[in-house]
């Protein structure tokens, strides 16, 4: 590791390139480049997408891609900008420079990018900041979401500045403070020497001077992530369980046939949900056929039948909430359908599990049945 020289006194790092498999040859986005207005110390890039028309005070979606990944990589996988255009948000994509990190990672473990008013945490804030005054945004409606070490960092910005986001979503994602050096980042990947609840609490409630209400949570991780384990699934909802002082365990249902765990608060109100998606690898899970389709498949971002773009956006409130018919909570794809490409674990790294048979069984009890078993939730 090397050290590059220091920006606003904080040292940056640049890490040695690690063996992920690349992103595609860049293709066209749908992303303009933002303005920063500040000191940018994270030296990231902004980019953003508002749709023609967007409404007075809308809200503010902040999405942060994955390694190896660009802004309008993980843009044109997810959807987020075209549910944009039909729900009616602006869009800010932060995204990493090689410089940076030569695999376009964000930096969620490095000291220096991740504290309240330093390094890529206060960059994320100044563009935030920015986009929000540029389009007169409604600041009660941020939310931030992003996936592995995007989902990590959406975690620093929730910890760092709260009283900034509504809510968040961390999919394939790690709990903010679980690691300080390169060795702890890989072991908490792996689901090793994770910090205790009490331990990663302190660590949140440091990290600001804010007392709360905390940002709800949206948390997605899959059972077959053998790059980021799901005991980080685990601690991120245990922290956000005590964070929002919640006594009662959660409740269970099942989206189209994968397990959904609601935490609620003492007036009802769901503030903390976490999706297993069973046999899934390491990535973002989307739904590029069907009604509800969004986004395309491609490195990191597997399409498994359910989008967590638009879940997201119908946990946080932003966008219309759709009744689904019972045969829509089956996986299968439908024999009028057609061959499914893609299917779970299509770009993982080899050697993860792909779906269970048993998914495929017929009978809606039968699918709900099996999922909540492949989760460890029901005997």
């Amino acid at each position: 590791m090397k050290m590059t020289p220091p920006l606003n006194g904080l040292p940056r790092f640049r890490l040695k390139a690690l063996d992920f498999p690349h992103a595609a040859n860049a293709r066209p986005d749908r992303l303009r480049d933002l303005a920063i207005v500040g000191s940018n110390p994270g030296a990231l890039r902004a980019r953003c997408y508002v749709p023609a028309d967007l409404p007075p005070k809308a809200p503010l979606v902040v999405v942060l891609h994955g390694c190896t990944q660009t802004a309008g990589d993980y843009d044109n996988g997810s959807g987020w900008s075209r549910l944009a255009d039909r729900e009616g948000f602006a869009l800010l994509f932060p995204e990493q420079q090689r410089a940076n990190n030569p695999n376009l990672c964000f930096n969620w473990f490095v000291p220096a990018d991740i504290n309240r008013g330093g390094g890529e945490a206060l960059s994320i804030r100044q563009m935030v900041e920015a986009l929000v005054k540029r389009e007169d945004l409604d600041r009660s409606r941020i939310f931030v979401t992003g996936l592995s070490a995007g989902g990590a960092m959406a975690a620093v910005m929730l910890a760092t500045y709260p009283e900034v986001f509504a809510a968040g979503g961390i999919i394939a994602g790690l709990p903010y403070g679980s690691a300080s050096t390169i060795p702890e980042a890989f072991d908490r990947m792996r689901g090793l020497g994770m910090p205790t609840k009490a331990a990663l609490l302190e660590k949140v409630r440091q990290a600001s001077p804010h007392k709360g209400p905390w940002p709800r949570l949206s948390v997605w991780h899959g059972t077959a992530d053998h790059t980021v384990t799901a005991a980080n699934m685990r601690a991120l909802t245990a922290l956000w369980a005590a964070l929002h002082d919640l006594d009662d365990g959660p409740r269970v249902t099942v989206d189209h046939g994968f397990p959904r765990r609601i935490w609620s608060d003492h007036e009802g109100r769901e503030v903390i949900e976490e999706y297993s998606i069973t046999g899934m690898g390491h990535g973002l899970p989307i739904n590029a056929r069907g009604e509800e389709h969004l986004g395309e498949a491609g490195p990191y971002i597997l399409d498994v039948g359910i989008s967590s773009t638009l879940r997201l956006a119908q946990f946080w409130g932003i966008a219309e909430q759709e009744v689904l018919h019972p045969a829509a909570l089956d996986p299968r794809p439908r024999q009028s359908d057609g061959p499914v490409p893609h299917r779970i674990g299509e770009y993982a790294p080899a050697g993860l599990q792909r779906p269970d048979n048993r998914m495929r069984a017929s009978g809606i009890r039968k699918v709900i049945e099996d999922a909540l078993r492949s989760a460890g939730l029901m005997r």
